[in-house]
């Protein structure tokens, strides 16, 4: 009788005490989310450059030309190759153009002023007068400094994530079998093999069809841009290619941005507008049907988590933050559909609720066949 009495107790006090322990566990991740960014945010980085390199490399290793397929080695120097020349021109544009940027800005200084002066006579002189004292509070070579400077913060970090993919590619062999040697039993180690697998294709699927994406969004804008002669169209093409990784805002910032800079260097609206069209038109397309079609509707977050996301990832992290959130909550949602445990959270983070199936057949196939067994096709 005694025990029956003592469960009701036990019960809100062991839910209370897993609460608690969830509330701190997720306190001491949100601190060392934000007070380690400086050494994990080039690691996410590169984390995300390695899934990239990993599936270009998989993907040469793949093709065939007659009966001959390219060996592994010739595979990786591919694409590394490839990998490489991408960052590098894009360090190359950001070190090239930051500091003509910031010579810039006193230029178009007298511009805005026009424009501005001819935008406060359609407000009315009250309104005019609130927007004059608040913009006289902004530096404009301030601005500009905070802009080399974001870009020199940018650039040391590009250093240090190369720093980190190399030695993550020449750990990504060994860590199979030590996920296999770690497992308590084989089949159990088979089973972790095949989910880590599944989840790396899924990575790898959504992490080089949204770089594809994104250069290709970048490029086309570029090319836009640079038609009508707009100044810097290097740095906004690749602006275009990195906003592309945040879904609709980032989309819509990659118009305004170029097109308000075609308002402040020409005079009239021909070019203003055919940069908002010409641009506008590119992220349309890409956005709503080619990408859409390529990476179908499995890998679809929720919008709310897109804003959540959005929101958590840049209070911690600036700027940075909000670049990655996307893709990071991504890989999170690939992760929790191919554990049975948190399944449930990725449908919730979903769009649609319809995710990629996790470790099927195959899996179990593998569970018979040993820890070791590697798929048909699987190198």
């Amino acid at each position: 009788m005694t025990s029956k009495e003592t469960v009701p107790t036990s019960r809100p006090a062991a839910r209370l005490a897993f609460w608690a322990y969830a509330a701190i566990v997720l306190g001491v991740t949100i601190a060392t989310l934000h007070f380690g960014q400086d050494l994990l945010i080039p690691l996410a980085v590169a984390a995300l450059v390695f899934v990239l390199l990993t599936s270009v490399v998989d993907r040469i290793a793949r093709q065939k030309v007659g009966n001959w397929q390219p060996p592994s080695w010739l595979a990786h120097v591919l694409g590394l190759g490839l990998v490489l020349l991408g960052l590098v021109a894009i360090a190359t544009i950001l070190s090239s153009q930051a500091r003509d940027v910031a010579a810039a800005v006193p230029k178009y200084q007298e511009r805005v002023a026009v424009i501005a002066g001819t935008l406060l006579d359609m407000i009315g002189e009250s309104n005019a007068n609130a927007v004059e004292s608040a913009l006289a509070g902004v530096d404009m070579g301030d601005l500009a400094l905070t802009t080399v400077n974001s870009a020199s913060g940018f650039l040391s970090g590009f250093f240090l994530m190369l720093l980190y993919v190399p030695f993550m590619m020449i750990e990504r062999r060994p860590m199979r079998s030590k996920l296999a040697l770690a497992a308590s039993d084989p089949e159990l180690g088979a089973e972790i093999a095949a989910t880590v697998r599944h989840i790396a294709e899924g990575l790898q699927r959504y992490v080089g069809i949204k770089t594809f994406v994104s250069a290709l969004t970048g490029a086309l804008c570029y090319a836009v841009m640079k038609f009508v002669g707009l100044d810097f169209a290097e740095t906004w093409g690749l602006l275009a290619f990195a906003l592309n990784f945040i879904p609709t805002l980032g989309s819509a910032v990659a118009v305004i941005l170029p097109a308000v800079a075609a308002l402040v260097q020409f005079d009239g609206y021909s070019v203003f507008l055919t940069v908002a069209i010409g641009c506008g038109a590119v992220q349309f397309v890409i956005g709503n049907i080619l990408e859409p079609a390529l990476t179908g509707k499995s890998l679809n977050l929720s919008p709310l988590m897109v804003v959540v996301a959005l929101t958590a990832w840049t209070l911690m992290w600036g700027i940075p933050g909000a670049f990655l959130s996307v893709p990071i909550t991504v890989c999170v949602m690939i992760i929790f559909a191919h554990v049975p445990g948190m399944r449930w959270a990725a449908i919730l983070m979903s769009g649609d609720g319809i995710l990629s199936e996790g470790p099927n057949q195959e899996t179990e196939d593998l569970a018979k066949e040993g820890p070791m067994a590697v798929p048909p096709g699987k190198t």
